[in-house]
């Protein structure tokens, strides 16, 4: 999933840059219409594609699969039956060409964990935000005054909110304008509603809800409302009642009073001046539509250069057992060194160059025929499947040489004769070193394993599958158990008395897959007994809790220490999945106790989590309380938190004489940009402006300076709002 999603990333920033670079000077706002919704879905689509490998650009990765399961043998034959590894266990070779295990360590672990629930925690999130706005326009739609003007529905507003449009309705406070910007308002998100604009911004709004941490895609949003909105100007100066310098100066008298909702066509943003520019923009050139033809080479060069071979792909399909990185292999002569330890001889096989090794710490003395001491002479290691011939000497305790394998045909022969095909000369060294012996096959055959393949056969000598422990198995309610889930369960340490303990924790029919859940996430009928137990007292959690939330609390560390923290903050009877989320998020008591100290009591958990992932802390609350501002609502904090306002900020203003500015004045000023520097330079040059011209001066670029300016070259007048014409006719 992350792997996808990152991709997805990608081609949406690529896409993103060759629009800002090619296209968005360009008038032809259908088409870039089409090219952004086209855009957006070839970054879904294209990830998912399987490039032949012919025309691939990037190197194909070795597969993933249970052949390379062999090399564990090869590379590793001191693997012991006593021995368990982990399926996520990685087999590289180090810089001395000396193999070494590198299991994922705890850290990467809990990071890639932790990377996965945010990712869907934010998915979430925003997508319940999207339906919470779909919900609020619905509900103002049908309940709310209408005017039925033919296809469309005029719901008349009763408050201070921008005019915009979704689906076939125009939401709008008629008493707010003059007949004439009226009309002109109307015509304008008729023309949305006619188009169906309102399917591009929800399109782009799930979008943004799966790529909410991809900042490209906040830009991208962008450019798919602003090109919506020059359509539709450019389709209201098209009509011939409307001047274009009316229609510019009605945009101005009707900027920033309160934004509307993100998915709605609005008549008002903040993409003001861009908007008029495009208008008195000069119309593109048939010529430049050669930008558009760079597209299609530019998706068939990414989806060669980013996707994965089909051949790879393919491959990928076999379930691996272990994630092996082949670096060499171990040819059948070569040279060695070993050392004596004890009644253990450690023996290391290596060629001429030294590229290519292995080790072996777990042969017995007593297999090797006599060692040549102090002398030079030979020895050797005989085993059903072959016989290892050495030649050297040991000076004490270390000893050189060379070495060469000779398999036994008889024995492949045999392996063959049972099923166990496809033996290579890297296979027939794995069944030596492993010891793989012909009474090993016959007891999986025995034990109901009629076609094991010679993966298989060497994944189970490798972890110490025997038939003890397969009849364990059988015994503990697995009566079918294939060999993979037999590997897996060696892998992760599935034993007899952990399954007893499952059983006995109210589970006595539970799945192996849940089973292999549980042991994988350190689940034991301890835990079990005691988190059932907790479940069933009153508590912080509502007794609905799943055995998904249980794996959830589990991996979280959702323990009683924090249950009963927020019990004694007041909180009961929580749901287990907002209890997940709090603890993702990170929610605890302490954080919950500073926001009653500062006078908040009574916040939710859906509130809490919301806060916590904007980064709002109680500090931040109280400096607004401080600054005269009761009681912020969540939604108020978020905004102001989003856009980054200050205490200082709002109390600037005040300074400036503004001290009515309320919070969702304040919103509406810093998503402009203006500042209480800005509105005190008009101020310096004798322009007592209020905020909404501030923000008209603002979408418009007028700055003291530019006042300044124009004064100089003779364009003076008492009157700022002559200023803004100005700065729009040019």
């Amino acid at each position: 999933m992350i792997p996808y999603v990152l991709h997805v990333a990608l081609l949406l920033a690529i896409c993103l840059l060759f629009y800002k670079l090619l296209l968005q000077k360009e008038t032809y706002y259908r088409l870039n219409r089409v090219i952004l919704l086209g855009c957006l879905a070839m970054a879904f689509l294209l990830p998912l594609i399987q490039v032949p490998q012919q025309w691939a650009l990037r190197e194909s990765p070795k597969p993933l699969v249970t052949e390379s399961i062999p090399v564990v043998a090869i590379r590793l034959p001191q693997v012991t039956p006593a021995q368990s590894y982990s399926p996520q266990q990685k087999i590289s070779s180090t810089g001395n060409n000396t193999p070494a295990v590198e299991p994922q360590t705890p850290l990467l672990q809990r990071i890639i964990k932790w990377s996965f629930y945010l990712y869907w925690f934010g998915v979430a999130a925003f997508g319940a935000n999207l339906l919470l706005q779909v919900g609020v326009l619905l509900v103002q739609a049908y309940r709310k005054p209408v005017i039925i003007d033919g296809q469309f529905r005029i719901v008349e507003l009763d408050d201070d909110k921008a005019p915009c449009s979704f689906g076939n309705n125009i939401f709008i406070n008629p008493g707010k304008y003059e007949p004439e910007t009226f009309n002109q308002i109307l015509l304008h998100e008729k023309i949305h509603i006619k188009q169906g604009h309102s399917l591009d911004l929800l399109i782009a709004e799930v979008m943004l809800a799966f790529q909410w941490f991809n900042p490209f895609a906040w830009l991208y949003r962008k450019e798919v409302e602003s090109n919506l909105e020059y359509l539709a100007d450019n389709e209201v100066l098209h009509d011939q009642s409307v001047e274009r310098a009316d229609y510019q100066m009605n945009l101005l008298k009707v900027s920033v009073p309160n934004l509307s909702l993100r998915i709605t066509t609005n008549y008002n943003q903040s993409l003001l001046k861009k908007r008029i520019v495009m208008m008195n923009a000069k119309k593109s050139n048939i010529h430049t539509a050669w930008k558009y033809l760079f597209l299609v080479p530019m998706m068939a060069f990414l989806v060669c250069a980013l996707n994965e071979p089909a051949a790879s792909r393919v491959a990928q399909t076999v379930k691996p057992v272990f994630n092996i990185d082949v670096k060499a292999t171990t040819r059948n002569e070569g040279n060695w060194k070993a050392t004596i330890k004890g009644n253990k001889l450690d023996m290391r096989l290596y060629d001429d160059s030294e590229s290519n090794n292995m080790s072996n710490s777990d042969f017995l003395v007593s297999e090797f025929t006599a060692l040549p001491m102090g002398r030079d002479g030979s020895f050797k290691l005989t085993r059903e499947a072959g016989n290892m011939q050495f030649t050297g000497r040991f000076d004490g305790v270390k000893g050189t040489g060379k070495y060469k394998f000779t398999p036994n045909a008889s024995y492949k022969n045999y392996l063959e004769s049972e099923g166990i095909t496809g033996i290579t000369s890297d296979d027939d060294i794995a069944f030596f070193f492993l010891n793989i012996k012909k009474s090993y096959i016959a007891m999986l055959k025995s034990n109901g394993y009629k076609d094991p393949s010679k993966d298989d056969v060497i994944a189970c000598v490798a972890l110490g599958v025997d038939e003890p422990y397969i009849k364990s198995m059988k015994q503990n309610g697995y009566p079918s158990i294939k060999l993979q889930e037999l590997i897996t369960g060696k892998a992760l340490g599935i034993n007899g008395t952990f399954i007893s303990e499952i059983h006995k924790a109210g589970y006595p029919k539970v799945s192996w897959d849940k089973l292999v859940s549980f042991k994988a996430q350190g689940i034991d009928g301890k835990y079990i007994s005691k988190f059932k137990a907790a479940n069933g007292k009153p508590g912080v959690v509502k007794k609905d809790v799943s055995d998904d939330d249980m794996v959830a609390f589990k991996a979280l560390n959702v323990d009683d220490n924090y249950i009963n923290a927020l019990k004694k903050e007041g909180y009961t009877n929580i749901p287990a999945s907002k209890l997940t989320s709090m603890k993702a998020v990170g929610v605890d008591a302490e954080y919950i106790h500073g926001f009653k100290t500062a006078g908040y009591n009574q916040i939710s958990a859906d509130n809490l989590v919301s806060l916590k992932a904007l980064g709002i802390t109680p500090g931040f609350m109280s400096s607004f309380k401080a600054a005269g501002y009761e009681q912020l609502s969540v939604e108020q904090a978020s905004s102001l938190k989003a856009l980054g306002i200050t205490p200082e900020y709002l109390n600037g203003f005040k300074n400036a004489g503004y001290t009515d500015i309320s919070i969702d004045n304040a919103t509406g000023l810093k998503a402009l940009g203006v500042t209480p520097e800005y509105v005190k330079g008009f101020k310096a040059i004798g322009y007592n402006v209020s905020l909404d011209q501030a923000s008209s001066l603002k979408a418009m670029g007028v700055t003291p300076e530019y006042v300044t300016q124009m004064k100089e070259k003779g364009f003076k007048s008492d009157d700022i709002n002559k200023y803004i014409t100005l700065k729009a006719a040019f």
